[in-house]
């Protein structure tokens, strides 16, 4: 163990047991005022720092010190040249994530993420995490640009798993549907983006800690590269980035005449084929007096969205996929697997009374249990040969949220021995909730009526590790590219559906971005 240095900061190393992946570093801060945490011997594995709850945008920690952040450098390069400068002889065939980390001092994550260089950035806060997660660079990026699927993902992801420990996380998602062409807009997420970020913030407060990830045996060869972007990183949290864009224009896709005559194929479909559902989509493009930050506008929209997954996925410079989902596709702790039926749809009432008749009304819609009905049923009958129990609720309750509800039924139980994350994906994205029903013809009425690229919109984004997994499906998400941010919203069309009710309602869907941006809720000439 290291010298601590006479200092008002001492730095103590974490030594960790032989072939656990983990080493963290940390600090006792002498001075009375705070005490940093600190833990001695071996570690009988990777330590679990108790997290504190994700601050909200207007974080006001203690700025931190610059004394503290060059420490925290300093102890990470450390680190990374005794894992890399520490080779066994033998040589290593099987590709595994090792991990070192150090504390910070309080940061706001939105903030830090701003003031990096580094690419790709990644940003995730599940419905109830205690955490987020924010990434920077690379240690590992699996990408694929066309002719890819699931499979392809799962044998380049599964072998580095299988080596890996609890802690690890690669952070992405997947088109809507790899059998479209792919825009240029989107070309920057490709068919599907996975990546292990080089360098992680995890924690709120006094638990703030940077992580360096490291694929070995390949890092091996990389010790100057990696200490160099270290080097690049940027410890501080940016300044405050002031007041987003206003728009100057809007531009809807389609627009209100060409929505009427897609229900319209819609409901005469439903008559006269096998297609008893789709959700058909809209993109609003706005034009913004001025390029907008990311993760400003993620930083605003996230305290106006609670109990949703919160998301930003930049792979480049110039593009960035955000939103605010209330959908989970499922979460898997273990062989302990959940999932969710969500559709059918009201908005949230002005007063308590008109709420509760809202609430009412969405209850006693048939339309809407028969359009939530085909959810809950295809995701029962997708998990069904991979569970061995299975339990679905039989009846729909309420998902209340800032601005609207849904109707939601709950679905969990536990995979078969042998069954993989990926093998969940395959088999239940698209939902009925995004694409229709039969997924089929549902997925052939999207290729032929809609005029845009779904991209990332509706797909599956989320992350993997090797003991569970949590994916959300992307709905009430944006693009921003520069000055540009393109808005995408769906609407389950089924018999009795009607073209001025469905448009309203992806109004509604999208106000929560219009709010926080202040836009002009008037539809496009």
């Amino acid at each position: 163990m290291p010298t601590p240095p006479s200092t008002s900061s001492c730095i103590e190393a974490i030594a960790s047991k032989p072939g656990c992946s983990t080493v963290r570093y940390t600090w006792t801060r002498t001075s009375p005022s705070r005490r940093w945490p600190s833990f001695r011997g071996r570690s009988p594995g990777p330590i679990v720092l108790p997290l504190a709850p994700m601050p909200h945008p207007s974080f006001t920690g203690t700025p931190a010190a610059a004394e503290d952040l060059v420490q925290a450098r300093q102890a990470l390069a450390r680190a990374v040249r005794r894992v890399l400068g520490h080779r066994n002889g033998a040589t290593e065939q099987a590709p595994r994530v090792r991990q070192v980390q150090v504390p910070l001092p309080p940061l706001d994550p939105f903030r830090w993420l701003q003031a990096q260089t580094l690419f790709p950035r990644v940003y995730w806060s599940g419905r109830h995490d205690a955490e987020a997660r924010c990434g920077v660079g690379a240690a590992h990026l699996l990408a694929a640009d066309a002719d890819a699927d699931v499979d392809a993902l799962q044998r380049l992801l599964a072998p580095v798993l299988a080596g890996s420990e609890a802690p690890v996380r690669y952070l992405g998602g997947l088109r809507f549907d790899a059998a479209r062409p792919t825009a240029p807009r989107w070309r920057p997420f490709g068919t599907y983006r996975f990546v292990l970020p080089r360098f992680e913030l995890h924690g709120a407060g006094e638990d703030a800690r940077l992580v360096c990830n490291l694929l070995l045996p390949f890092d091996y060869e990389r010790a100057d590269a990696i200490l160099a972007e270290l080097d690049a990183l940027v410890l501080e949290e940016g300044p405050p980035r002031g007041s987003l864009s206003l728009p100057t224009a809007r531009d809807d896709r389609p627009g209100l005449e060409g929505w009427r005559d897609n229900i319209r194929w819609a409901l005469h479909a439903f008559a006269s084929s096998t297609l008893e559902k789709v959700v058909l989509a809209r993109r609003a493009l706005f034009h913004l007096e001025a390029p907008i930050d990311p993760y400003l506008l993620l930083s605003n929209l996230q305290p106006a969205t609670p109990n949703c997954f919160h998301f930003c996925f930049q792979f480049e410079p110039g593009a960035a996929f955000l939103g605010a989902s209330p959908e989970r596709l499922f979460h898997r702790a273990g062989r302990q697997i959940r999932s969710e039926a969500v559709a059918g749809t009201r908005p949230r009432g002005a007063s308590d009374l008109d709420d509760a008749r809202l609430r009412d009304e969405l209850l006693r819609s048939e339309k809407d249990q028969r359009e939530h009905a085909y959810v809950r049923d295809s995701i029962e009958r997708a998990l069904v040969p991979l569970c061995e129990h299975l339990h679905v609720d039989a009846r729909a309750s309420v998902m209340r949220l800032a601005r609207g509800r849904h109707l939601v039924s709950g679905v969990h139980g536990t995979l078969r021995p042998g069954a993989t994350d990926f093998e969940v994906l395959r088999r239940l994205h698209p939902t009925p909730a995004v694409g229709g029903y039969p997924t089929a013809p549902a997925l052939e009425a999207i290729r032929t009526l809609e005029s845009f690229d779904r991209g990332w919109y509706a797909g599956p984004v989320g992350w993997i590790g090797p003991d569970a997994a949590e994916f959300a499906v992307a709905i009430r998400s944006g693009l921003v590219e520069g000055a540009r941010l393109a808005l995408y919203s769906g609407a389950g069309i089924v018999r009795g559906s009607t073209p001025e009710a469905e448009w309203d309602e992806i109004e509604h869907k999208i106000s929560d971005f219009i709010n926080v941006l202040g836009l002009d809720l008037r539809r496009a000439k």
